[in-house]
Order: C-alpha cells, then sequence, then structure tokens
C-alpha cells in the first residue's frame, strides 16, 4: 500500500472480484480498502489461494498499465531495505505519476523526451531482495462478492514487455575512442559479448565523456541487452543524448528527468516500460527506469551532489546502480575526471576494475599546471599569499587573451558579495533577526539576508558599532567587474545556475563559472584560473577535499593540452594533498589516500554510518527501542537545526543491513504507538557535520 508509514511496510492480501480478474496483473495500480478508508496500492503478485481465512476484495484496478516492472520491485525492495526506508518511499521514486492522457496514446505516438531533456531539482551495498509472500496479519472483510483469485501486494512477476534491440539491428561498436585506455577497447568487448564486466574509469583532460558513454552503450546494445546511464544535470544529459543520437541513431533512448514535465516524464517512462527503447539515459530520476534485459548501469560524476535524492529514504544514485547491477547481474561504468573515496573502495576490495591511462598519454593530455602558494612563486611575488590574483594567474591570464584563447575563471560562490564583515573589527555581518549571514548584491545595493531576505539598510555592528561593511567572500559577478578593469576591453561573460552560457567560441575573452556551469570552449581554453581555494578547501565537511580536487579537475579538464599551450593556475599551496593530485592529474592516488585516512579514523565508505535527527526525546527513544548490533557505536549528540539535535551510529561494513533492519523496525514500533515527533533515518548520510 501506498503508505510511509514503518509498521506497515508489508505486504497485504486481497481478493480480486471476478470482474477486475482480467485487469488485475501484477505491477498494475490499484485501490483497496484498509482501516475504513480508500488507499492507493501496488498489486505485486498473483496466487491462487491465501493463508488468511477473511480477506477483503479489491476495490479498483486504477489503470490496467502495469508500470512497475518486477525488476524495479525487487530494486525497490533492496534499496528500502539498504536505507532503513519503507517500500512505498522508494516506489514514488521509481515510478512516475500517472498521466491517463499519456496512458491512451497510441504505440506509435511522437516520442518527444530523447529530443528534450531536462533537469533534476535542488536533490551498496545491497539487503536481499524480499520474496513474495503473504503478510502475517490481513485486513478483514467480509464482503460476499464472487471470489476471483487472491492478490498479493508484494515484489513478483509480470510480463516483460517488448523485446529490446537486438544484435540485428544494432549498431557497429567502434573502440578507437578508448584506445588512450589499455583496458578500453576490451572492456567494450566484454559488453558486445554479453558479460558483465564492472569498471572504474578516470577520464582525461578534453576527453569527450559523452561519445565514450556512447560506445559502452552501443556495445550492450550490440550484444542484445539494455541499459541505463545517469548523470547530475540538464547540461551533461545534452551533450549525452546527443551523442547516443549520432551513435545509436534516433529514436533508440529516452530521458528521464523530473523537469520533464508530468506529461512527457511519464511519456518517456512508458517508452522504456513497454520496450520501445533499449537505453534510457537521465538525471537521478531515471535510476530505476525500467529496462528490458538490463545489460549495463552507468554514472558520470557520482561525486556530484545532486545525485543524492533528497526525499525518504535518501538513496544516492552509485548506491542505486550498484544495486541493481548485482541483482541483474549487469555491467557497471563509473566514470568521472575524479574519483570518490566510494569509488576507490570497489577497485581495492576487486568488484571492480579501474580504467585508466599510462602516464605518457596523461601528462600528453594534461594541461600545465601550477600553483601560486609553493615557494618559488612566494620568492617572486610575496604578496601571492594574500593577493586574490597573484600575478602569475594575471600573466598567464593576459598571455592567452593576447594569443586570441579565450580564458575561464573558476569562482566558489556566485552573486556580488555573498558574505560581509565590518570594515573596522572584521566580526560577521549578521542579520539581525534570524542571525543569517548578510550579503551584498551589487556595489550599491543594501544589504539583505540570504536567509530570510531581510534588508539591513541600517545595519550597525553589534561588536564596535561601525557601519562599513567589507568584502568576506567575493562571488562571481564582482569577479567579473573586478577583471572587466583589469583587463579593460576585454569581453567578460559569467556562467552561473541562474544562465549557464552555451559553447564559447574561441577568443571570447574572459568566462567568469561558478563550478558545475563552466561552459566548454572551442578548441579548448588557453587559460583556466582556479580563484578562492581557500572557500573549498576550509569547508566543515567530510568531502571538502574530495569535493575541490573535483571542481578543479572538471574546470581544468577544458583547457587545452599542454603541448599546444594550455595553462592552468590554481591559487593555492602546492604541498596540499588536493593541489598535489591536480598537478599531476591523479585522481586515483587522493583517492586511495582519502579511503585509507577513513579506514584509521572509521569513517564512511570504511565503515557503515546511520544519522538519527529529532528532538532530544525523539532520538534517545528511538535508539532505546533498536536493538543495534553488538559491535554499533554510538556518536553523539550534536546540535542540528531548530532545536534537534543529531546522533550518529557507526558499525563495520559487514553489520550495514543489520544496522538498517534495527533502525527500521524500532521506527516501526514508533510509528505503530503513533509518536508525535518525527525522526530522521539517514543510512550513508552525505554530510556527517
Amino acid at each position: 500500500m501506498d503508505v510511509p508509514l514503518p509498521h506497515l511496510d508489508r505486504p497485504f492480501d486481497y481478493l480480486v472480484p471476478a470482474e477486475l480478474d482480467a485487469e488485475a496483473r501484477p505491477g498494475v495500480r490499484v485501490k483497496v480498502r484498509f482501516a475504513g478508508q480508500l488507499v492507493d496500492g501496488w498489486l505485486l503478485d498473483r496466487v491462487a489461494e491465501s493463508a488468511h481465512p477473511r480477506l477483503a476484495y479489491l476495490e479498483k484496478v486504477v489503470s490496467p498499465e502495469p508500470v512497475l516492472a518486477p525488476e524495479v520491485a525487487r530494486l525497490a525492495r533492496a534499496v528500502a531495505d539498504r536505507y532503513a526506508g519503507s517500500l512505498a518511499d522508494v516506489l514514488r521514486l521509481a515510478v512516475p505519476p500517472r498521466h491517463a492522457r499519456v496512458e491512451k496514446e497510441p504505440r506509435d505516438a511522437p516520442d518527444t523526451p530523447d529530443t528534450a531533456p531536462g533537469v533534476a531539482p535542488t536533490g551498496d551495498d545491497t539487503a536481499p531482495a524480499v520474496a513474495t509472500g503473504a503478510a502475517d496479519t490481513a485486513p478483514a472483510g467480509g464482503d460476499t462478492r464472487a471470489a476471483g483469485a487472491s492478490a498479493t501486494t508484494v515484489p513478483g512477476t509480470s510480463s516483460a514487455g517488448h523485446p529490446t534491440a537486438g544484435p540485428d539491428t544494432a549498431p557497429a561498436v567502434d573502440p578507437r575512442g578508448w584506445r588512450d585506455y589499455p583496458a578500453g577497447p576490451a572492456y567494450l568487448r566484454a559488453l558486445a559479448e554479453g558479460r558483465a564486466p564492472r569498471a572504474v574509469w578516470s577520464a582525461l583532460a578534453g576527453e569527450d565523456w559523452a561519445a565514450r558513454y556512447a560506445d559502452a552503450v552501443a556495445a550492450t546494445v550490440a550484444g542484445g541487452r539494455g541499459a541505463v546511464v545517469v548523470v547530475a544535470d540538464a547540461r551533461d544529459l545534452d551533450r549525452l543524448d546527443s551523442a547516443l543520437t549520432a551513435t545509436l541513431g534516433p529514436g533508440r533512448h529516452a530521458c528521464l528527468s523530473a523537469a520533464l514535465g508530468p506529461a512527457r516524464r511519464y511519456r518517456a517512462f512508458l517508452a522504456a516500460r513497454r520496450g520501445d527503447v533499449p537505453v534510457v539515459i537521465g538525471t537521478r530520476a531515471a535510476m530505476f527506469a525500467p529496462v528490458d534485459r538490463l545489460g549495463l548501469v552507468a554514472i558520470w560524476d557520482d561525486g556530484d551532489d545532486l545525485h543524492a535524492e533528497p526525499r525518504a529514504p535518501y538513496p544516492h544514485a552509485r548506491d542505486v546502480l550498484l544495486t541493481r547491477a548485482r541483482l541483474a547481474e549487469a555491467a557497471v561504468l563509473v566514470g568521472g575526471f575524479t574519483r570518490t573515496a566510494e569509488a576507490q573502495l570497489l577497485v581495492e576490495t576487486g568488484w571492480a576494475r579501474e580504467v585508466v591511462a599510462d602516464r605518457a598519454t596523461v601528462r600528453a593530455r594534461t594541461p600545465a599546471i601550477a600553483p601560486t602558494g609553493d615557494d618559488p612563486q612566494l620568492a617572486r611575488d610575496p604578496g601571492a599569499a594574500t593577493a586574490r590574483l597573484p600575478s602569475l594567474a594575471w600573466t598567464t591570464a593576459r598571455d592567452a587573451l593576447r594569443a586570441d584563447a579565450p580564458v575561464l575563471v573558476q569562482v566558489p560562490r556566485r552573486g556580488y558579495l555573498p558574505a560581509v564583515a565590518c570594515a573596522h573589527c572584521r566580526t560577521p555581518a549578521r542579520c539581525p533577526h534570524c542571525a543569517g549571514p548578510l550579503a551584498l548584491p551589487s556595489a550599491d545595493g543594501t544589504p539583505a539576508c540570504r536567509w530570510c531576505g531581510r534588508v539591513a539598510a541600517a545595519y550597525a555592528c553589534p561588536e564596535c558599532g561601525g557601519r562599513r561593511l567589507r568584502a568576506s567572500v567575493t562571488g562571481a559577478r564582482r569577479t567579473a567587474e573586478e577583471l572587466g578593469r583589469a583587463f579593460p576591453g576585454v569581453p567578460v561573460r559569467t556562467s552561473g545556475r541562474e544562465e549557464v552560457l552555451g559553447a564559447v567560441p574561441g577568443g571570447a575573452g574572459l568566462v567568469i563559472a561558478t563550478p558545475g556551469a563552466e561552459p566548454p570552449a572551442e578548441g579548448g581554453y588557453g587559460a583556466v584560473l582556479l580563484l578562492d581555494s581557500w572557500a573549498l578547501l576550509t569547508r566543515a565537511d567530510l568531502r571538502a577535499g574530495e569535493e575541490a580536487l573535483r571542481r578543479w579537475l572538471s574546470a581544468a579538464a577544458l583547457a587545452r593540452p599542454g603541448p599546444a599551450g594550455g595553462r592552468v593556475v590554481v591559487v593555492a599551496d602546492g604541498a596540499l594533498a588536493p593541489v598535489q593530485a591536480l598537478l599531476r592529474w591523479d585522481p586515483a592516488w587522493f583517492a586511495a589516500r582519502e579511503l585509507a585516512e577513513r579506514r584509521e579514523l572509521g569513517f564512511p565508505p570504511a565503515m557503515k554510518m546511520a544519522s538519527v535527527t529529532g528532538t532530544a526525546e525523539a532520538v534517545a527513544g528511538l535508539l532505546a527501542e533498536a536493538r543495534l548490533p553488538d559491535d554499533a557505536e554510538v556518536l553523539g549528540p550534536v546540535p542540528a537545526d531548530e532545536g534537534r539535535e543529531r546522533m550518529l551510529v557507526r558499525v563495520p561494513r559487514a553489520r550495514a543491513a543489520a544496522l538498517a533492519e534495527a533502525l527500521h523496525t524500532a521506527a516501526g514500533v514508533r510509528s505503530a504507538r503513533k509518536a508525535a515527533e518525527p525522526v530522521r533515518l539517514q543510512v550513508d548520510p552525505s554530510s556527517l557535520f
């Protein structure tokens, strides 16, 4: 039933009336009577009889379309168990809301989602799939209608839909794009032969990653199987959509995104569920997409926080796809310019093989990278340690502009001055109403709170009474203003979350971009400047160094190779580990270092952790009710937000399933008792602090 209460996270048996026998197929949406109310549900299996003598009847089959595929039902159950969540919550993520008009469209209607991808909104170690069977209790019901077969709302079997394209219609597989990686051609051959290789790919600078993913998908389709590929945002989805259209031809794949709109998203979903297309790509909305004969699951840039679902039970797209690969015995491709600690763990445990280039190829493809904070630079420019644009960065940009090559400047923050402080005592300026940070929208603008939006026109520093403000953090628009004065006559454009620029033509001047919004340039950028590195490296986050390196590598990958004049300048101390990994273009080294440190300290992914957030009484009550594993370690409490606190529970990786089950059971007990205070459970939260 579509009820998210943990104590009702189990199947229930209902009788199928004779008039609904033909439509009541596994995978359809139904309505049932439960506790005197009409609730939505999923029909997951049909059986001849039930162990319960008195059963209520199905009230209605909402639609005869079997939208819930058996493989997706098993996956949803495994994901719910892994994240201590409810099956109903996972199915809401897996199957988009019904659109009746789209269901009635003829099968040969124009398929538009392929040409109109969208962007997702800003939001495994696996447990075994639960076998089908009856619940311990059944709803009462003395209906005297003619009895048909009973229905069980648990994962079961259904028709597989239409077969995917086989080798007779498959595209030719071209391994040339993977020849820079010694293991690349062998990986494509394994896919084409129907095997299930698992790879962690570190892309070279300047790599056309979308074309390489299209090669892998084409090899999978050539082997008569389907593929699911997940990317972080709309821009990546556009690139992959174009690459797949060029490789597979039009109409061979569907795009799924939460931003497509109800009709277009449901139309794309049905195309995949009915087997009309063998490939589905999309943002995290596509991680549960139904695909016949699944042969490959792939994710690009798994460290991007957009891959983490912000709704319960908060699954990560990478872990969902890994679970799916295990259940379906499918191949895996985890790729990116960088490498996460989670991906490194897959390599070190032998679960996956790394696909990397040799060092000679890396050096030939990488731009020349230099820091500004090492001793030689400080000797030439003593102000480099404090300057926002040291002389090395300025001369690098000047030389590139003189060569008529575009220059990319990456800054961590958008806006004008997103944080300000008292000009006299340097105390951070805070809103007098909610204590949120004050920001300046423009040079002559009025300070306003970034949290509540209130204007602080008469702001006075509570420490010294000063009324003048200075910049604490400089945003993209202020950076564009400063560089416009530093390079008069040079065009300056900004690219951020509000507006992402298209491809930049050669000689287009300066481009100021926030991380993730850097537009590519024709022929590559002549120079890339990475400013305000302290803002990334000093974040109070377990993944601060990993995230900084990910953003730097993504920007540096847009530069021309070093032999062609491409240069990258990072305003940071060259002795820092993330900077060292950038200088050598060696994300695998940094990921191995990060994983070793986390293993020593007992942090994820070396250990499994769960966070329990709520009021002090609610958190204490849930943990007292939970039968945690004997080797569980409880950390905290620490303040969370709005008067709530947070506790962390840590266990070895081998005990992850036991921890999730204990927390889910305890939540079910509180739910059955109708506890008033909610508690938020997160297994492997993206942020620990």
